[in-house]
Protein backbone atom coordinates (compact mmCIF):
# COMPACT_ATOMS: atom_id res chain seq x y z
CA UNK A 1 0.00 0.00 0.00
CA UNK A 2 1.40 3.29 -0.63
CA UNK A 3 2.08 5.26 2.06
CA UNK A 4 0.20 8.54 3.39
CA UNK A 5 1.42 11.79 2.06
CA UNK A 6 3.07 14.65 3.71
CA UNK A 7 1.53 17.63 4.17
CA UNK A 8 3.42 19.21 2.10
CA UNK A 9 3.40 17.54 -0.81
CA UNK A 10 -0.53 16.84 -0.58
CA UNK A 11 -0.71 20.58 -0.67
CA UNK A 12 1.31 21.00 -3.49
CA UNK A 13 -0.53 18.46 -5.62
CA UNK A 14 -3.59 19.96 -4.77
CA UNK A 15 -2.53 23.56 -5.42
CA UNK A 16 -1.40 21.97 -8.95
CA UNK A 17 -5.02 21.74 -10.03
CA UNK A 18 -6.19 24.85 -9.05
CA UNK A 19 -5.79 27.07 -12.04
CA UNK A 20 -6.88 30.71 -11.26
CA UNK A 21 -10.39 31.55 -12.74
CA UNK A 22 -11.56 34.41 -15.19
CA UNK A 23 -10.90 37.93 -15.06
CA UNK A 24 -13.86 39.90 -14.14
CA UNK A 25 -14.16 43.82 -13.55
CA UNK A 26 -16.40 44.93 -10.60
CA UNK A 27 -16.99 48.35 -9.37
CA UNK A 28 -14.32 49.23 -6.79
CA UNK A 29 -16.84 48.48 -3.26
CA UNK A 30 -18.05 45.34 -5.13
CA UNK A 31 -14.09 44.09 -5.11
CA UNK A 32 -14.23 43.89 -1.43
CA UNK A 33 -12.77 40.32 0.42
CA UNK A 34 -11.30 39.54 -3.21
CA UNK A 35 -8.05 39.25 -5.01
CA UNK A 36 -6.93 41.53 -7.31
CA UNK A 37 -6.17 40.07 -10.92
CA UNK A 38 -3.72 42.75 -11.44
CA UNK A 39 -1.35 45.48 -10.18
CA UNK A 40 -3.63 48.21 -8.73
CA UNK A 41 -1.33 51.40 -10.64
CA UNK A 42 -2.18 55.25 -9.53
CA UNK A 43 -4.20 56.64 -12.44
CA UNK A 44 -3.81 60.24 -10.50
CA UNK A 45 -1.09 61.57 -8.55
CA UNK A 46 -2.22 62.10 -4.98
CA UNK A 47 -2.14 64.58 -3.62
CA UNK A 48 -2.32 66.53 -6.83
CA UNK A 49 -0.90 69.46 -5.71
CA UNK A 50 0.89 71.20 -2.40
CA UNK A 51 -2.27 71.46 0.33
CA UNK A 52 -2.36 71.83 3.97
CA UNK A 53 -2.02 69.67 6.67
CA UNK A 54 -3.43 72.39 9.10
CA UNK A 55 -6.10 74.70 9.39
CA UNK A 56 -4.24 78.04 10.04
CA UNK A 57 -2.87 80.96 7.64
CA UNK A 58 -0.38 79.84 4.07
CA UNK A 59 2.01 82.34 4.66
CA UNK A 60 5.77 83.34 2.30
CA UNK A 61 8.53 81.64 3.56
CA UNK A 62 10.81 84.09 3.88
CA UNK A 63 8.13 85.98 5.92
CA UNK A 64 7.05 83.34 8.87
CA UNK A 65 7.43 85.79 11.51
CA UNK A 66 4.75 87.98 10.29
CA UNK A 67 2.58 89.99 10.57
CA UNK A 68 0.48 89.36 7.99
CA UNK A 69 -2.96 91.07 6.57
CA UNK A 70 -5.19 87.88 5.01
CA UNK A 71 -5.67 88.31 1.57
CA UNK A 72 -8.28 85.91 0.89
CA UNK A 73 -8.75 81.82 1.82
CA UNK A 74 -8.40 78.57 0.77
CA UNK A 75 -10.93 76.04 1.63
CA UNK A 76 -10.54 72.47 0.36
CA UNK A 77 -12.59 72.40 -3.15
CA UNK A 78 -12.09 76.56 -3.19
CA UNK A 79 -8.39 76.85 -3.89
CA UNK A 80 -7.15 81.07 -3.30
CA UNK A 81 -6.92 83.12 -6.34
CA UNK A 82 -4.13 84.89 -7.62
CA UNK A 83 -0.80 84.96 -5.66
CA UNK A 84 0.53 85.62 -2.12
CA UNK A 85 2.04 88.75 -2.25
CA UNK A 86 4.76 90.35 1.19
CA UNK A 87 2.91 90.54 3.94
CA UNK A 88 0.11 88.73 3.24
CA UNK A 89 -1.67 85.57 4.13
CA UNK A 90 -4.54 83.43 3.48
CA UNK A 91 -6.98 81.60 5.52
CA UNK A 92 -6.80 78.13 4.93
CA UNK A 93 -8.25 75.05 5.75
CA UNK A 94 -6.91 71.12 6.02
CA UNK A 95 -6.14 69.41 3.04
CA UNK A 96 -6.95 72.96 0.62
CA UNK A 97 -4.73 73.90 -1.85
CA UNK A 98 -1.71 75.93 -1.33
CA UNK A 99 -1.36 79.65 -2.51
CA UNK A 100 0.76 80.29 -5.22
CA UNK A 101 3.87 81.69 -3.37
CA UNK A 102 3.06 80.08 0.13
CA UNK A 103 6.06 78.06 1.53
CA UNK A 104 4.53 77.35 5.06
CA UNK A 105 1.03 77.35 7.05
CA UNK A 106 0.88 78.75 10.56
CA UNK A 107 -1.49 76.86 12.48
CA UNK A 108 -4.52 78.70 13.83
CA UNK A 109 -3.68 78.34 17.35
CA UNK A 110 -0.47 80.18 17.51
CA UNK A 111 -2.22 83.37 16.16
CA UNK A 112 -4.01 86.16 17.12
CA UNK A 113 -6.75 87.65 14.76
CA UNK A 114 -7.74 91.03 14.36
CA UNK A 115 -10.54 92.03 11.03
CA UNK A 116 -7.91 91.45 8.48
CA UNK A 117 -4.36 91.79 10.52
CA UNK A 118 -2.68 88.40 11.78
CA UNK A 119 0.05 88.20 14.29
CA UNK A 120 1.93 85.46 15.77
CA UNK A 121 1.66 84.31 19.33
CA UNK A 122 3.09 81.31 19.69
CA UNK A 123 6.44 79.89 17.75
CA UNK A 124 6.95 80.01 13.89
CA UNK A 125 6.65 77.65 11.67
CA UNK A 126 9.80 75.93 9.66
CA UNK A 127 10.19 76.92 6.07
CA UNK A 128 7.92 74.21 4.64
CA UNK A 129 5.93 73.22 7.64
CA UNK A 130 2.53 71.33 7.64
CA UNK A 131 2.41 71.38 3.94
CA UNK A 132 1.22 67.84 2.47
CA UNK A 133 3.71 68.00 -1.02
CA UNK A 134 2.48 66.60 -4.57
CA UNK A 135 2.77 63.16 -5.08
CA UNK A 136 3.48 62.39 -1.06
CA UNK A 137 1.38 59.86 -1.38
CA UNK A 138 1.73 58.56 -4.49
CA UNK A 139 2.29 59.28 -8.32
CA UNK A 140 0.75 58.31 -11.38
CA UNK A 141 1.99 55.43 -13.14
CA UNK A 142 3.12 54.45 -9.56
CA UNK A 143 2.49 50.37 -8.12
CA UNK A 144 0.11 50.73 -5.41
CA UNK A 145 -0.37 47.03 -4.54
CA UNK A 146 0.24 43.59 -6.28
CA UNK A 147 -1.75 41.46 -8.16
CA UNK A 148 -2.89 38.99 -5.74
CA UNK A 149 -3.76 41.18 -3.09
CA UNK A 150 -6.31 40.81 -1.34
CA UNK A 151 -8.81 44.01 -1.21
CA UNK A 152 -9.44 45.63 2.10
CA UNK A 153 -11.73 48.54 2.93
CA UNK A 154 -8.52 50.53 2.96
CA UNK A 155 -8.11 49.02 -0.62
CA UNK A 156 -11.14 50.25 -1.61
CA UNK A 157 -10.41 53.98 -0.64
CA UNK A 158 -6.87 53.50 -2.38
CA UNK A 159 -8.24 52.50 -5.55
CA UNK A 160 -10.75 55.73 -5.39
CA UNK A 161 -8.31 57.46 -4.59
CA UNK A 162 -6.13 56.68 -7.60
CA UNK A 163 -8.30 57.40 -10.08
CA UNK A 164 -10.23 53.63 -10.34
CA UNK A 165 -13.44 53.30 -10.77
CA UNK A 166 -13.60 49.31 -11.49
CA UNK A 167 -11.20 46.40 -10.53
CA UNK A 168 -9.73 43.45 -12.01
CA UNK A 169 -10.71 40.80 -9.81
CA UNK A 170 -11.69 36.83 -10.13
CA UNK A 171 -14.81 35.85 -10.06
CA UNK A 172 -16.17 33.77 -6.93
CA UNK A 173 -15.25 30.22 -6.49
CA UNK A 174 -18.20 28.38 -7.16
CA UNK A 175 -18.37 25.43 -4.09
CA UNK A 176 -20.52 22.24 -3.53
CA UNK A 177 -20.45 21.21 -0.25
CA UNK A 178 -22.13 17.98 0.02
CA UNK A 179 -23.25 15.88 3.48
CA UNK A 180 -22.95 12.62 3.68
CA UNK A 181 -23.35 9.73 6.14
CA UNK A 182 -26.86 7.70 7.36
CA UNK A 183 -25.80 8.94 11.02
CA UNK A 184 -26.44 12.47 9.91
CA UNK A 185 -29.75 14.39 11.08
CA UNK A 186 -30.88 16.79 9.19
CA UNK A 187 -32.71 18.43 12.18
CA UNK A 188 -30.75 19.29 15.53
CA UNK A 189 -33.60 19.21 17.64
CA UNK A 190 -35.04 15.57 16.38
CA UNK A 191 -31.83 13.75 16.25
CA UNK A 192 -32.45 9.93 17.89
CA UNK A 193 -29.38 8.47 20.35
CA UNK A 194 -27.90 6.40 16.46
CA UNK A 195 -28.01 9.30 14.87
CA UNK A 196 -25.83 13.32 15.17
CA UNK A 197 -26.71 16.09 14.08
CA UNK A 198 -25.60 17.21 10.60
CA UNK A 199 -23.19 20.34 11.21
CA UNK A 200 -20.33 19.90 9.08
CA UNK A 201 -21.55 21.22 6.07
CA UNK A 202 -23.01 24.69 7.85
CA UNK A 203 -19.30 24.71 9.57
CA UNK A 204 -17.86 24.39 5.95
CA UNK A 205 -20.13 27.12 5.19
CA UNK A 206 -19.59 29.16 7.12
CA UNK A 207 -15.87 28.85 7.05
CA UNK A 208 -15.82 30.02 2.75
CA UNK A 209 -18.49 32.79 4.07
CA UNK A 210 -15.01 34.86 5.01
CA UNK A 211 -13.94 34.55 1.55
CA UNK A 212 -15.69 35.36 -2.30
CA UNK A 213 -17.12 31.98 -2.77
CA UNK A 214 -20.49 30.88 -3.91
CA UNK A 215 -21.62 27.93 -1.66
CA UNK A 216 -24.11 25.48 -2.37
CA UNK A 217 -25.28 22.65 0.31
CA UNK A 218 -26.56 19.38 -0.73
CA UNK A 219 -27.48 16.80 2.13
CA UNK A 220 -27.48 15.40 4.45
CA UNK A 221 -26.83 12.14 1.99
CA UNK A 222 -27.03 8.58 3.20
CA UNK A 223 -24.25 6.03 2.10
CA UNK A 224 -25.57 5.15 -0.93
CA UNK A 225 -23.88 4.99 -4.07
CA UNK A 226 -27.59 5.90 -6.14
CA UNK A 227 -27.86 9.19 -3.65
CA UNK A 228 -23.86 9.79 -3.54
CA UNK A 229 -24.05 10.07 -7.52
CA UNK A 230 -26.99 12.22 -7.83
CA UNK A 231 -25.72 14.90 -5.44
CA UNK A 232 -22.59 15.13 -7.51
CA UNK A 233 -24.76 15.48 -10.62
CA UNK A 234 -26.14 18.29 -8.87
CA UNK A 235 -22.60 19.90 -7.85
CA UNK A 236 -21.44 19.70 -11.53
CA UNK A 237 -20.72 23.18 -12.41
CA UNK A 238 -19.18 23.53 -9.43
CA UNK A 239 -15.12 24.78 -9.54
CA UNK A 240 -14.73 22.54 -6.57
CA UNK A 241 -16.75 19.61 -5.06
CA UNK A 242 -16.09 19.09 -0.65
CA UNK A 243 -17.55 16.10 0.63
CA UNK A 244 -17.71 15.54 4.31
CA UNK A 245 -17.60 11.51 5.32
CA UNK A 246 -17.30 8.61 3.71
CA UNK A 247 -13.84 9.03 2.63
CA UNK A 248 -12.10 6.28 4.88
CA UNK A 249 -11.85 2.61 3.82
CA UNK A 250 -14.78 1.14 6.04
CA UNK A 251 -17.67 -0.93 4.46
CA UNK A 252 -19.87 1.89 4.47
CA UNK A 253 -17.04 5.05 2.61
CA UNK A 254 -18.34 4.96 -0.84
CA UNK A 255 -17.16 8.14 -1.79
CA UNK A 256 -14.51 7.56 -3.56
CA UNK A 257 -16.03 4.64 -5.49
CA UNK A 258 -18.96 7.11 -6.11
CA UNK A 259 -16.74 9.84 -7.74
CA UNK A 260 -15.28 7.53 -9.75
CA UNK A 261 -18.12 6.29 -10.94
CA UNK A 262 -19.06 10.26 -11.63
CA UNK A 263 -15.80 10.40 -13.87
CA UNK A 264 -13.35 11.84 -11.06
CA UNK A 265 -9.66 11.04 -10.71
CA UNK A 266 -8.45 10.73 -7.70
CA UNK A 267 -4.89 11.83 -7.16
CA UNK A 268 -4.58 10.83 -3.44
CA UNK A 269 -6.62 9.98 -0.54
CA UNK A 270 -4.41 9.28 2.51
CA UNK A 271 -2.50 12.03 4.92
CA UNK A 272 -0.25 11.66 7.07
CA UNK A 273 -1.44 14.12 9.75
CA UNK A 274 -3.80 13.90 12.64
CA UNK A 275 -6.15 14.78 12.63
CA UNK A 276 -7.76 14.14 8.83
CA UNK A 277 -5.54 10.95 7.58
CA UNK A 278 -8.47 10.24 5.52
CA UNK A 279 -8.55 13.29 3.07
CA UNK A 280 -9.18 12.52 -0.75
CA UNK A 281 -8.17 14.55 -3.61
CA UNK A 282 -9.47 14.69 -7.19
CA UNK A 283 -10.91 15.83 -10.00
CA UNK A 284 -13.15 15.81 -12.95
CA UNK A 285 -13.54 18.33 -16.08
CA UNK A 286 -12.40 21.77 -14.34
CA UNK A 287 -14.19 20.89 -10.84
CA UNK A 288 -11.84 19.93 -8.10
CA UNK A 289 -12.84 17.30 -5.59
CA UNK A 290 -12.11 17.65 -2.10
CA UNK A 291 -12.83 15.23 0.37
CA UNK A 292 -12.69 16.05 4.06
CA UNK A 293 -13.24 13.39 7.07
CA UNK A 294 -16.66 12.75 8.62
CA UNK A 295 -15.67 13.93 11.99
CA UNK A 296 -15.65 17.39 12.84
CA UNK A 297 -12.69 18.57 14.21
CA UNK A 298 -10.71 16.69 11.10
CA UNK A 299 -13.28 18.19 9.15
CA UNK A 300 -12.76 21.69 10.27
CA UNK A 301 -8.32 21.48 10.38
CA UNK A 302 -8.43 19.43 6.65
CA UNK A 303 -10.38 22.41 5.57
CA UNK A 304 -7.80 24.86 6.98
CA UNK A 305 -5.02 23.23 5.55
CA UNK A 306 -6.40 22.58 2.47
CA UNK A 307 -10.06 23.67 1.34
CA UNK A 308 -9.36 27.64 2.63
CA UNK A 309 -5.63 27.43 0.32
CA UNK A 310 -7.89 25.81 -2.79
CA UNK A 311 -9.96 28.78 -2.57
CA UNK A 312 -7.31 31.64 -2.29
CA UNK A 313 -5.31 30.12 -5.36
CA UNK A 314 -8.55 29.49 -7.48
CA UNK A 315 -9.09 33.20 -6.30
CA UNK A 316 -5.93 34.72 -7.23
CA UNK A 317 -4.46 34.95 -4.42
CA UNK A 318 -0.02 35.93 -3.70
CA UNK A 319 0.11 33.65 -0.55
CA UNK A 320 -2.53 30.73 -0.24
CA UNK A 321 -1.11 28.53 2.47
CA UNK A 322 -1.62 29.47 6.51
CA UNK A 323 0.89 31.16 7.91
CA UNK A 324 2.53 30.18 10.98
CA UNK A 325 4.29 31.72 13.91
CA UNK A 326 5.95 30.77 16.45
CA UNK A 327 4.81 30.84 20.49
CA UNK A 328 5.60 29.72 24.02
CA UNK A 329 3.16 27.55 25.51
CA UNK A 330 1.44 28.02 28.50
CA UNK A 331 1.94 24.86 29.84
CA UNK A 332 4.15 21.89 29.05
CA UNK A 333 2.92 19.68 26.19
CA UNK A 334 3.56 15.85 26.25
CA UNK A 335 5.62 13.65 23.47
CA UNK A 336 3.65 13.58 20.24
CA UNK A 337 2.70 11.15 18.37
CA UNK A 338 3.75 8.60 15.37
CA UNK A 339 1.93 11.51 12.91
CA UNK A 340 2.45 15.26 12.61
CA UNK A 341 -0.44 16.85 14.52
CA UNK A 342 -2.84 19.60 14.61
CA UNK A 343 -3.59 20.48 18.49
CA UNK A 344 -6.53 22.44 19.11
CA UNK A 345 -5.28 25.79 21.33
CA UNK A 346 -5.94 29.00 23.35
CA UNK A 347 -3.48 32.18 22.12
CA UNK A 348 -3.65 34.66 24.99
CA UNK A 349 -1.77 37.02 23.02
CA UNK A 350 1.05 36.67 24.79
CA UNK A 351 0.78 32.26 25.37
CA UNK A 352 -0.49 29.25 24.04
CA UNK A 353 -2.02 26.28 25.99
CA UNK A 354 -3.09 23.26 23.81
CA UNK A 355 -7.15 22.17 25.00
CA UNK A 356 -6.96 19.20 27.16
CA UNK A 357 -9.16 17.51 24.92
CA UNK A 358 -7.62 16.63 21.21
CA UNK A 359 -10.60 14.20 20.39
CA UNK A 360 -11.44 14.62 16.32
CA UNK A 361 -15.23 14.75 17.43
CA UNK A 362 -14.33 17.41 20.12
CA UNK A 363 -16.35 20.44 19.14
CA UNK A 364 -16.47 22.32 22.50
CA UNK A 365 -12.50 22.28 22.70
CA UNK A 366 -12.70 23.27 19.06
CA UNK A 367 -15.32 26.31 19.80
CA UNK A 368 -12.54 27.64 22.16
CA UNK A 369 -9.36 27.30 20.25
CA UNK A 370 -8.49 30.43 18.21
CA UNK A 371 -5.49 28.32 16.99
CA UNK A 372 -3.84 25.30 16.16
CA UNK A 373 -0.77 24.29 17.42
CA UNK A 374 1.64 22.50 14.40
CA UNK A 375 3.80 19.45 15.79
CA UNK A 376 6.36 17.47 14.14
CA UNK A 377 5.82 13.65 14.49
CA UNK A 378 7.18 11.80 17.43
CA UNK A 379 8.04 15.62 18.73
CA UNK A 380 9.53 15.09 22.23
CA UNK A 381 8.12 16.53 25.56
CA UNK A 382 8.37 20.41 26.30
CA UNK A 383 8.04 22.17 28.77
CA UNK A 384 6.37 25.75 29.64
CA UNK A 385 7.73 28.51 28.09
CA UNK A 386 9.27 25.99 24.92
CA UNK A 387 8.55 27.48 21.75
CA UNK A 388 6.44 25.42 19.24
CA UNK A 389 4.43 26.83 15.57
CA UNK A 390 1.17 27.40 15.97
CA UNK A 391 -1.46 28.92 13.16
CA UNK A 392 -3.98 31.31 14.13
CA UNK A 393 -7.54 30.78 13.20
CA UNK A 394 -9.26 33.87 12.23
CA UNK A 395 -12.81 34.88 11.52
CA UNK A 396 -14.71 31.77 10.18
CA UNK A 397 -11.97 29.65 10.60
CA UNK A 398 -9.89 31.67 7.83
CA UNK A 399 -5.85 31.38 8.71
Amino acid sequence: MIPPLQLEEAQARLLALAEPLTVEHVDVPSALGRWLAEPLLARRTQPAADCSAMDGYAVRADEIAGPWQVAGESAAGHPFSGILGAGEAGRISTGALLPDGAGAVVVQEDVERDGASVRLTGSGPAPGAHIRRAGSDFAAGAELAPAGTRVTPAHVALALAAGHRLLAVRRPVRVAVIDCGDELASDPESCPPHQVPASNGAMLAAMLAALPCEVTRIGPVRDDLAALAAALGRAKHADVVVTSGGASVGDHDLMRPALEAWGAQIDFWRMAIKPGKPLLVGWREGTVVLGLPGNPVSSYVTAVLFLLPLIRALGGAREVLPRAVSAPLAKPLGAGGPRREFLRAFWDGARVVAESVQDSGGLAALARSNALIDRAANAPAQPAGGAVRMILLGNGGDA
